[in-house]
């Protein structure tokens, strides 16, 4: 299987460009061009896990967080991430990360998260902005299907479990070309007015360079006319979070202790209860406290993240319950969810869940 496969199935479920502006997702170490004949997926890249891939012959390591955070000017093996770098080049292994990309999708790390505990309706809790275009171009009425169906193919005109979404309407274009001119219809030098087509749909942003291309491939006027529109519209598919509902409302103390139970919680921390039946659950894998208000306002009772801050707990305001239950916890099953991105796309690739635990927190 070569590397490039793997990584644009990846890329194409959990877009790069998805990721924070703090995050660094994508391939760290390694050659697109390179063949891997199996892969060792983990949740932290540590020398254990490198070691635990050169002994199983694993030729990439596909990790939820990426081995470099921060800059490198030196490798010379005094800190783990270098030692980690130099072993993976010399055993030709490649790294390949999925971090805040694989947090912002649906049926990524929270949607996992929302199926361990069982919730309904799920959506997310905070969607994302400044996500989505409107593209909008003209076209001779009898190329209207061929160029809606390049701009489908593209991957435009997706609104949540629709897709294929577009409004057109008729109308006449007018245009005269000049002596260096080829028309498609008309003449040189004499306005021509032809009977057109409207086209609008929705493009995400980071597929706007491939549905232009599709739309210039596909339609035949050799000058083509098209808007690209920045919508402020919220991207209810892509965002930060997650809130679903119980089927029944259950009592606070059962359900933290269930949580403790399906999460491997050596303890929870957790602001006050607040003596009422929770119906309404937010999550958020790894790091959440940015999120408190977000949970609030779309009326959670309970929400479980990680890595509160002892001011953060203040935020809850006898108005929701917030439980701390781990940052390593809460991501663990997003091994999981990478193993089943893949094989879904690549039923036969040898693939290998890492059994090295890696968190680096202890308790007594």
């Amino acid at each position: 299987m070569l590397l490039r496969n793997i990584i644009d199935h990846l890329e194409n479920v959990a877009p790069v460009h998805y990721q924070e502006s703090y995050d660094n997702a994508g391939l760290i170490v390694g050659d697109k061009a390179n063949e891997v004949e199996s892969a060792l997926i983990t949740l932290d890249v540590t020398e254990e896990v490198i070691d635990e891939a050169i002994s199983k012959n694993c030729g990439l390591i596909i990790s939820h967080h990426p081995l470099i955070f921060k800059g490198i000017k030196r490798i010379t093996g005094d800190n783990e991430v270098e030692r980690c770098l130099i072993k993976a080049i010399r055993n030709n292994i490649a790294i390949y990360a999925a971090h805040t990309n694989l947090d912002s999708i649906t049926g990524g790390v929270n949607s996992k998260i929302c199926a361990k505990l069982g919730l309904k309706n799920c959506r997310i809790l905070s969607p994302a902005k400044n996500q989505l275009l409107k593209i909008i171009t003209f076209v001779p009425e009898h190329h209207l299907e061929t160029v809606r169906s390049a701009l489908f193919d593209a991957g435009a005109g997706v609104i949540g479990n629709y897709d294929q979404c577009s409004y057109s309407g008729a109308g006449h274009g007018t245009f005269r070309g000049n002596e260096e001119s080829h028309p498609f219809v008309g003449s040189k030098g004499e306005m021509h007015t032809e009977k057109e087509c409207r086209i609008e749909t929705i493009v995400p942003r980071h597929l706007a360079s491939k549905v232009i291309s599709a739309l210039l491939a596909s339609h035949p006027y050799e000058e083509v006319a098209y808007d690209l529109v920045p919508l402020e519209n919220e991207f209810y598919s892509v965002g930060t979070g997650m809130i679903g509902e119980l089927e029944i409302p259950v009592d606070e103390v059962d359900f933290l202790t269930s949580v403790k139970e399906i999460f491997g919680c050596k303890m929870i921390k957790h602001t006050a209860l607040l003596n009422r039946k929770l119906s309404k659950i937010a999550v958020c894998g790894g790091s959440g406290s940015f999120l408190v208000s977000k949970a609030i306002i779309a009326d959670a009772d309970l929400y479980i993240s990680a890595d509160f801050k002892y001011h953060d707990f203040f935020e809850a305001d006898k108005k929701i319950v917030l439980a701390d239950i781990g940052h390593y916890e809460s991501e663990q099953f997003t091994k999981e969810v990478l193993k089943e991105i893949v094989l879904k796309k690549f039923p036969t690739f040898a693939l290998r869940l890492s059994d090295v635990k890696t968190n680096p927190v202890s308790y007594l």
